[in-house]
């Protein structure tokens, strides 16, 4: 037999088959397989394409036997007569013939051509080639999160093509730490952060600006780590210039920063000198996101921090003289610290908060002015006991502003029918000028929307139920558009009420509700409560009706 231009035994064969397995690193029986594939379709080429042919080869003895099936089939199935006979007609040549019965008849072997040769080549450099590629993708896709070594087999357009050994990796330009240069034959460790199947064969997505880098370079320099004693909570990276890590310590004789510095700054120098002089900030996680801020804007030394949860920002507050290292060079230090707590971080100066806030209790006193009709002195002093709006005054309980240093009674009961006065009267004034804008009654029905909401939307051009459930979010809240290359405000009907997205989502789907487009959600069950003992709840006696006094509640212990 002339096989790829050479003519092979049988053990030559098994030969060359044990030998491409060994270099492309397959199994053997792929590329016999892949040999009787060639062959087989070299026959089909020879004897005729519509003929059921196999070939088969003994990978002991490299024994080929080339083989032709013709199956037994229904009469009214038959469709190909080189390869199936019906079963009327086997029936007259076999007595014991039956659907599905095949018949086999050895071929003799024959000298494949030219054309046949290339063909063969190609069949199993395909096959082989596959089988190269699954076996890369196996054997690395459980690799991604490790570090791995190879050497730079060419540069492209600032892409590193790595040579890892048993596959090749390419570490994009965005990928690698700026000025940072390598030549070929280059010795380069690397983060494994993705493997994805394509086409041309997997793909080794290699970094060294990765968080993840830094963080298994200090997994191999710092034992605590390695062990999973200290844990590396979040890594944040400019790479090349500057990088922050939270780490936390299980074991509370640990210190964390102390064992990822190590004695006079040995475990951490390892870890620069990798990252080509890069920056190192090591601080310490907490729980308490508050303090855990404070600890990311290090070394910035922080005033005051105020949390809102809904958005996921917060307002730092500094003294005046820190605000330049708060925010670090080009917003370096402030970036590093949001991107590591998750939080996004918003700095003010002492005195930024200082004028904010006198402005917004000179606002509150003027409108308390205005609304109740009162002094200066007055106003101020219902501004300085936590009253921010008339709504707080008018529907609180009377004593808690009789109690107020130089006020009584009568003076709490005025200052309540005075604020309810002026907000019957802003209702009114707000329900006209809805009537006056065209907005329906129905609108009103929509739960979680107010008087004041109504208006706006109004003033929008959204006038029905319908038109406020066809909104999205961002129309109700505003946001932003690309329109090529710049980046344009839009404004939200409701933008001016600070609504958060999940409080817009919920207006909308209130509408469409009301709108009789979508069904109501269900509400979820009431929680189930066992029987309890009331001995077990400190309650000592029980009244006629079957229920508890509040003098018969033992008290807590302390």
């Amino acid at each position: 037999m002339s096989f790829t231009g050479i003519s092979a035994n049988r053990l030559e064969l098994l030969q060359i088959a044990d030998a491409v397995a060994r270099e492309k690193q397959i199994s053997k029986d792929v590329v016999i397989e892949s040999i009787e594939e060639a062959i087989q379709k070299a026959a089909r080429s020879r004897y005729g394409a519509d003929h059921d042919i196999r070939v088969k080869i003994d990978v002991k003895t490299g024994e080929m036997a080339i083989t032709r099936y013709v199956t037994v089939v229904p009469d009214e199935e038959l469709e190909n007569e080189y390869a199936q006979k019906s079963l009327t007609d086997a029936l007259k040549d076999d007595k014991e013939a039956f659907v599905g019965k095949a018949y086999e008849e050895v071929l003799p072997p024959f000298e494949l051509g030219r054309v046949q040769t290339q063909m063969a080549r190609q069949v199993v450099t395909h096959k082989v080639r596959e089988a190269e590629r699954e076996r890369q993708y196996d054997e690395y896709k459980d690799r991604v999160g490790e570090i791995i070594s190879g050497t730079v087999k060419r540069v492209e357009y600032g892409n590193v093509v790595v040579d890892l050994g048993r596959g090749e990796g390419i570490m994009r330009r965005d990928q690698s730490i700026p000025r940072e240069a390598f030549q070929i034959n280059d010795r380069i460790r690397a983060y494994i952060y993705d493997v994805r199947r394509e086409t041309k064969g997997p793909q080794i997505m290699l970094s060294r600006a990765h968080g993840g880098f830094m963080a298994k370079l200090f997994a191999q320099e710092v034992p605590e780590v390695y062990d999973g004693v200290i844990e590396i909570k979040s890594v944040s990276r400019d790479p090349g210039s500057r990088a922050k890590m939270a780490v936390f310590s299980n074991d509370s004789s640990i210190d964390p920063v102390g064992a990822c510095v190590g004695m006079r700054g040995s475990r951490v120098q390892a870890v620069v000198a990798e990252l080509q002089n890069e920056k190192v900030d090591i601080i310490q996680w907490s729980p308490d996101d508050a303090t855990f801020i404070v600890n990311a804007l290090a070394p910035a030394e922080v005033s005051k921090v105020v949390l809102d949860e809904e958005e996921d920002r917060v307002e730092v507050v500094v003294p005046d003289e820190q605000l330049s290292l708060a925010i670090g060079r080009r917003g370096q230090n402030v970036r590093l610290a949001s991107q590591l707590t998750g939080w996004q971080v918003d700095i003010i100066t002492e005195s930024q908060d200082s004028e904010r806030r006198q402005k917004e209790f000179a606002e509150r006193t003027a409108l308390f002015q205005e609304a109740l009709d009162v002094d200066e002195v007055i106003a101020q002093l219902l501004v300085t006991e936590g009253f921010t709006t008339v709504e707080d005054l008018a529907y609180i309980d009377e004593n808690e502003i009789a109690v107020i240093e130089g006020f009584d009674e009568d003076t709490a009961s005025e200052l309540q029918a005075r604020a309810r006065d002026f907000l019957e009267k802003e209702v009114a004034e707000l329900d006209a000028k809805r009537v006056a804008l065209g907005v329906d009654d129905d609108l009103l029905t929509v739960n979680g929307l107010t008087l004041a909401m109504a208006v706006a939307l109004g003033e929008a051009g959204v006038k029905t139920v319908e038109d406020l459930a066809d909104l999205a979010t961002d129309e109700i809240r505003g946001g932003y558009e690309q329109r090529g290359a710049d980046r344009v405000k839009i404004a939200g009907a409701l933008e001016s009420f600070s609504l958060s997205v999940p409080d817009a989502e919920s207006l909308i789907l209130n509408a469409r509700v009301a709108a009789g487009w979508i069904e109501a959600p269900e509400a979820p069950p009431e929680p189930e409560f066992e029987d309890a003992d009331l001995d077990d709840l400190g309650v000592e006696g029980v009244d006629d009706e079957g229920s508890a006094t509040a003098d018969d509640v033992a008290e807590p212990e302390q």
